[in-house]
C-alpha cells in the first residue's frame, strides 16, 4: 500500500517538473543554440549530481557499469539535444505532446526486446492514451501551420530512447540505487558533453553579448537543477518501485502542465486539444486500475 501511494506522488511531482521543463528549453534557447543548450544542460546536471551522489557510485557493480553508461546516453545525453533541436521549430507544448508516445514505445520495447510482459488492461490504456496524444497533435498542427513537423522525428527518437531506458533500469539495475544509477549515468557523459560545448562557439564573446544570454542561463540552471538532477532520481525511484509502463504514464500528464506554460507564454490551445487532454487521463487511469 505504502509503495502503491508513494508511486502516484512521485508520478504527480515529475509531471509537475518535466512538464514544466519544455517552457525552460524554449526560454533558454532564446540565447544559446540547441548543441550548446544540449551540453550545458548536461554539464550543469553532472556538477550538481557529484556534489551530492559521487561517492554513491562506488555502491554500483562492476557488471551493471555498462548498462548504467548506456543507461546515461539513451536516457539523458542524446535526448538533451534531440529535444533542444525540435524546439527551434516546435512549441514546446507540442513537444511535450509527442513525448507521450514514450508509455507506448515503453510497451512495445519492453515486449520484443526485454521480454517484459504488459498486461492487457495496460496496453488498452496505452492505446487510448495514444489517441488523445493523437489529437493534440493533430488540433496542434492547425493551430501552428507554419512550424515544420519535420522536425517532430527528433521528439519520437527521442522517446524511443527513454522507452529503451527505462526497461534497461527495470531489468538490470532494479537493486541499483536511483541516486548512484543517476550519478553514473553522468559520470560517463559528462565528458563528451565538455567537447561538444568546446566546438559550438559558447566561448566566444558573441554568445556573451547576446541580451538574452544571462536569462537563458538562469533558465538553463533551474532546468537543470529540477528537470534533470532531481527528476532523474525520483524517475529512476519510480521505475524500481512500479512498472516501466506506469513509470514512463509520466509523460502522458506532462503535456497538461506544458499546455498551460504554453498558454501563459502566448502558446495556441483549443477545445479539441482538451478533449485530448481528458482522454490522455483515461487512458492513464485504465493503464493503472488493478483487476478485482
Amino acid at each position: 500500500m505504502k509503495n502503491a501511494n508513494s508511486k502516484w506522488l512521485y508520478l504527480i511531482v515529475l509531471a509537475l517538473i518535466w512538464g514544466s521543463s519544455f517552457i525552460l528549453i524554449k526560454k533558454s534557447l532564446l540565447g544559446l543554440t540547441p548543441y550548446q543548450l544540449g551540453a550545458l544542460r548536461t554539464i550543469i546536471t553532472g556538477v550538481i549530481l557529484f556534489a551530492v551522489g559521487f561517492m554513491s557510485v562506488k555502491s554500483i557493480k562492476r557488471h551493471e557499469w555498462k548498462w548504467v553508461i548506456l543507461s546515461g546516453f539513451l536516457g539523458s545525453f542524446i535526448p538533451a539535444f534531440l529535444f533542444a533541436i525540435a524546439e527551434t521549430e516546435i512549441d514546446s507544448a507540442v513537444t511535450s505532446i509527442l513525448n507521450s508516445l514514450v508509455p507506448l514505445n515503453t510497451v512495445l520495447f519492453g515486449f520484443a526486446v526485454f521480454k517484459i510482459a504488459s498486461t492487457k488492461r495496460q496496453i488498452l490504456g496505452v492505446i487510448i492514451g495514444f489517441i488523445g496524444t493523437s489529437i493534440l497533435i493533430l488540433k496542434g498542427a492547425e493551430l501552428n501551420p507554419n512550424q515544420n513537423y519535420l522536425f517532430a522525428g527528433y521528439i519520437i527518437l527521442a522517446t524511443c530512447m527513454y522507452a529503451l531506458n527505462v526497461n534497461i533500469i527495470k531489468k538490470y539495475l532494479q537493486h541499483a540505487k536511483p541516486l548512484s544509477i543517476a550519478t553514473g549515468n553522468y559520470v560517463a557523459i559528462i565528458i563528451p558533453a565538455i567537447a561538444i560545448l568546446c566546438f559550438t562557439d559558447f566561448f566566444n564573446e558573441n554568445t556573451f553579448a547576446h541580451p538574452e544570454f544571462k536569462m537563458s542561463i538562469v533558465y538553463l540552471v533551474i532546468l537543470s537543477l529540477f528537470g534533470t538532477a532531481i527528476a532523474k532520481v525520483l524517475f529512476n525511484t519510480l521505475v524500481q518501485i512500479s512498472t516501466p509502463v506506469f513509470a514512463s504514464s509520466v509523460t502522458y500528464l506532462m503535456p497538461l502542465v506544458a499546455l498551460i506554460w504554453g498558454i501563459l507564454d502566448g502558446e495556441g490551445f483549443s477545445l479539441m486539444q482538451g478533449v485530448g487532454s481528458l482522454i490522455i487521463l483515461l487512458g492513464v487511469y485504465l493503464s493503472h486500475k488493478r483487476k478485482r
